[in-house]
C-alpha cells in the first residue's frame, strides 16, 4: 500500500490476519516513489524521525514491525536506526541471558548455542521493570532455521483461559516466583546462563545483593554460586489502550518440569507465589498453543524488527545451517 510516506506496507505469506483485520506483524518496505530510504542510511534515519508517531501507531496496532529492504548493513548502522527512534535505553541489569555489547546500544542476542531452541517469553518478564520495546537486526541471515517466531500475547491468554481456567485463575491469584542458579562464570550452554557477576555487573557479592534488591529480588548464596529469586510477579498484564489481558510472563522459558524436559533449562525454575508447583499439563498445552499461533518470517540480511515487548512474545528456533548473527537492543 502506497502511504505517501517513505514506507510502504506489504503482506507476506507468513503473516497472520487477526479477527479485527490487523495483519501481524506489519511489514514495511521502502516506498518506490521516494526511494532515497532504500539507498541511504541517513535518509532512513530521517524518515524514522519524521514519521515516528505514525510508526508507533502501527506498532501499537500490530505489535511488531518488520523493516525490509532498507540500507542497514552493520551493527553500527543498526545502532543509528535504534537511536533514530529516540526511545530511552534500558540497562540489562539482572538479565538471565549471556550478552556482550557490540556497539553503542547494540548487544549480542542470547549467546547460548544457536542449535538449541529458546521458548517463547516476554523479555525480562521475571523483573519488575522489563523493556517495553525490542529491536532485532539480521547481520547475517541463517541458511536454514534460526527464525525468531513471535506471537500475540493476548491470544495466548485467551486460549489458556479457555482451556485451563482453573490453572490461570490460580496463577492470577498467587502470581509467579522465578528462580535461577547462577555461578561465577557465564555458562554458554544455557540460554539463561549469565553468571551473577555478569547479571549484576560486579564481582562484589554485597553490591550484587544491593542491585538485586533494587530489582525486587534476593540472592541466596552457596559458596560462589547463588540462587536468584524474584519477587512474585503477575502472570498477566492489561494493555492500557485496548484493555486486553496479555500472557505477560516467562513461564515457558523458566519452567523445568516434564513438559520442557528436552529443553536446555536446568538452571531455572518457576513456582506459584504460594510455593505450589506449576501444573505440567497446562504448560504442555501452553507450549503447543504458542507454536500454533506464532508467526515465523525467515530472516533476510538487513532486516530490522521492532517488537512491542508488552504485547508480543518471542522465541528462537534452532539453527540448522549457519551462519546466523542477530544482534539486539532493548528500550524503555
Amino acid at each position: 500500500m502506497n502511504t505517501g510516506k517513505p514506507f510502504q506496507e506489504v503482506e507476506l505469506p507468513e503473516q497472520k490476519r487477526q479477527d479485527d483485520g490487523v495483519v501481524f506483524p506489519a511489514v514495511l518496505l521502502p516506498n518506490t516513489s521516494t526511494n532515497a530510504t532504500a539507498t541511504e542510511l541517513n535518509a532512513f534515519e530521517d524518515a524514522i524521525r519524521a514519521h515516528k508517531p505514525w510508526l508507533e501507531s502501527i506498532l501499537l496496532k500490530s505489535g511488531a514491525i518488520l523493516f525490509r529492504g532498507f540500507p542497514v548493513i552493520s551493527p553500527s548502522d543498526f545502532n543509528c536506526v535504534v537511536e533514530a527512534f529516540g526511545f530511552p535505553e534500558l540497562s540489562y541489569m539482572g538479565g538471565a541471558a549471556p550478552r556482550t555489547q557490540v556497539v553503542g546500544r547494540v548487544y549480542t542476542a542470547n549467546e547460548s548455542s544457536l542449535y538449541k531452541e529458546i521458548p517463547f517469553h516476554h523479555e525480562m518478564a521475571y523483573l519488575p521493570n522489563p523493556p517495553t520495546k525490542l529491536f532485532f537486526f539480521c547481520e547475517e541471515e541463517p541458511r536454514i532455521g534460526g527464525e525468531t517466531p513471535i506471537v500475540l500475547s493476548h491470544i495466548i491468554y485467551i486460549r489458556m483461559k479457555d482451556k485451563h481456567p482453573d490453572f490461570v485463575s490460580k496463577m492470577e491469584e498467587h502470581v509467579l516466583t522465578y528462580m535461577k542458579i547462577a555461578c561465577d562464570d557465564d555458562d554458554p550452554s544455557s540460554y539463561a546462563g549469565s553468571s551473577w557477576k555478569t547479571a549484576f555487573k560486579t564481582d562484589d557479592k554485597n553490591i550484587a545483593e544491593e542491585r538485586a534488591a533494587k530489582l525486587a529480588g534476593k540472592l541466596k548464596w552457596t559458596g560462589n554460586s547463588v540462587k536468584m529469586i524474584s519477587s512474585s510477579l503477575p502472570v498477566k498484564r492489561i494493555e492500557e489502550e485496548s484493555g486486553r489481558k496479555t500472557w505477560f510472563n516467562s513461564l515457558a522459558v523458566a519452567y523445568c518440569g516434564p513438559a520442557t524436559e528436552n529443553v536446555d533449562n536446568h538452571n531455572t525454575s518457576v513456582e506459584l507465589g504460594n510455593g505450589s508447583p506449576v501444573g505440567d499439563d497446562a504448560v504442555k498445552y501452553l507450549l503447543k498453543v504458542m507454536k500454533e499461533e506464532c508467526v515465523a518470517i525467515p530472516w533476510k540480511k538487513g532486516n530490522v524488527v521492532l517488537v512491542n515487548n508488552l504485547t508480543v512474545l518471542h522465541s528462537r528456533r534452532p539453527l540448522i545451517k549457519p551462519p546466523r548473527r542477530i544482534p539486539a537492543s532493548m528500550c524503555k
